[in-house]
């Protein structure tokens, strides 16, 4: 067998038995290894892309919150591997699975990634094992889903044979302050011994761990951290829209309503909501509350209004061309400034900015875009790639990401038209009649 370095994306390394799989190579596995072999356990991805797993198996991080010298690193000393090959399974004390839960077009929960991936766990799970769910979703899916695909699989009953649990992920990419290995970790289990075995486990490498009665405790309470962002983001957009009409500044408002030392926690509006979590997971829950004859208006109400926000933006850009530079938003040229859904990232999950360049195409402009971080993208028919920043060339520039490296100064200098959506103008101390904001 050959080594990590040059190794055939379908084998697995030389080494010592792994003592955990992570099944998804992602945003979530990725950093979860990285902390499990910083503990000294030895930990293995398993990840159906063979060109992740070959990149992985070289050193090669294309996970921002993992950098490449830390993974060749880890990679070298043998304690951390990966592999398409699912039978390395049949090895491990535990296996954890963090692996995508989109929705489909209808917006319903779209389980099959996860049931294909317990299909093939299921297959060689062995007595004594321990099986984790990561992946976001809806309160049941880890007993009532997840569970019989296991034991149907494997002949083996959940609580008996093996371990079940769920442990939400609670990745923020490119956050330095928290991190998988210091933002507290939630498990539940189906029962108390797999509730103590997944708390164990994570306890290894985890700083502190807070244990739940159930699985369901545990995917509810994920639910509750995203859909909450999810309304009070749906607050400040909203009142964002209401402060256009009464000529009031909103970022000005949501600064001095933070200097309040208790009962507020300050929300930002802007383009939409992005990301792997908070545009998904709120229709998770509200899918599954129709089974109780639950209607989740609040939380639908907050989706809306999010889901909104691009489309009032574009208004905000028609209007700044016409009142602003005279012109219609058919035939402008115009430079939006960043597609990552947050600043100073790569990740463009769902992120509001693909959803306005969509939008102002529609409404005849020709739109380019610039972002340091992201030098291509493609979906639903869009392709494009990232322009040189030359504001000058183009009617207006749309901030739809706040990148920290741009020289917001200059932007507006040479500009005709700024269309701020996210305030870095105004963080910046910039005030120019060619600055318009959200």
């Amino acid at each position: 067998m050959t080594t990590p370095e040059t190794s055939a994306p379908d084998t697995v390394p030389a080494t010592a038995p792994y003592e955990i799989a992570i099944v998804g190579a992602g945003y979530v596995g990725v950093p979860l290894a990285q902390v499990f072999a910083d503990a000294g356990r030895r930990v293995v991805l398993v990840d159906v892309d063979a060109r992740r797993v070959e990149r992985l198996r070289n050193g090669d991080s294309y996970i921002e919150d993992v950098p490449p010298e830390k993974l060749a690193s880890l990679v070298r000393d043998r304690v951390l591997g990966a592999t398409t090959d699912y039978d390395v399974l049949r090895e491990v004390d535990a296996i954890l699975v963090a692996l995508p839960t989109p929705l489909s077009k209808q917006r319903e929960p779209d389980l099959s990634i996860v049931l294909q991936a317990g299909a093939e766990i299921g297959k060689r799970l062995r007595p004594g094992q321990l099986v984790v769910l990561e992946s976001t979703t809806y309160p049941g899916t880890t007993r009532d889903e997840l569970r019989p695909v296991l034991e149907r699989e494997s002949g083996l009953l959940a609580g008996r044979d093996f371990h079940l649990a769920f442990s939400p992920e609670r990745v923020d990419p490119g956050r330095v302050d928290w991190t998988t290995k210091t933002v507290p970790k939630v498990v539940g289990g189906i029962d108390e011994a797999s509730t103590d075995a997944a708390a164990a486990l994570y306890g290894s490498a985890v700083d502190t761990i807070h244990r739940v009665s159930s699985p369901e405790a545990a995917e509810l309470t994920k639910l509750l951290e995203n859909i909450y962002r999810s309304v009070n983001i749906a607050l400040v957009n909203e009142l964002a829209q209401l402060c256009d009409r009464m000529e009031i500044d909103i970022w000005e408002v949501v600064d001095a309503a933070a200097t309040k030392p208790f009962g507020f926690a300050a929300f930002q509006p802007g383009p939409g909501l992005g990301g792997h979590c908070i545009p998904i997971d709120p229709f998770y829950l509200t899918w599954k509350a129709r089974e109780f004859d639950f209607s989740t208006r609040f939380i639908e109400l907050a989706g809306e209004v999010n889901q909104n926000m691009p489309y009032y933006c574009r208004s905000r850009v028609s209007q700044a061309l016409n009142h602003g530079a005279h012109k219609s938003v058919s035939g402008s040229r115009i430079l939006v400034l960043g597609v990552a859904y947050k600043a100073d990232i790569s990740d463009w999950r769902e992120s509001p900015a693909v959803k306005v360049i969509e939008l102002l195409q529609n409404a005849g402009a020709s739109v380019a875009y610039h972002d340091p971080h992201v030098p291509s993208f493609a979906t639903n028919g869009l392709a494009l790639e990232s322009v040189p920043l030359a504001p000058a060339e183009y009617d207006a520039v749309v901030i739809a990401t706040a990148h920290s490296g741009i020289d917001y100064s200059w932007l507006v200098e040479e500009a005709p038209l700024v269309v701020d959506l996210r305030n870095a103008t105004g963080r910046a101390g910039i005030t120019s009649e060619k600055v318009w904001k959200l």
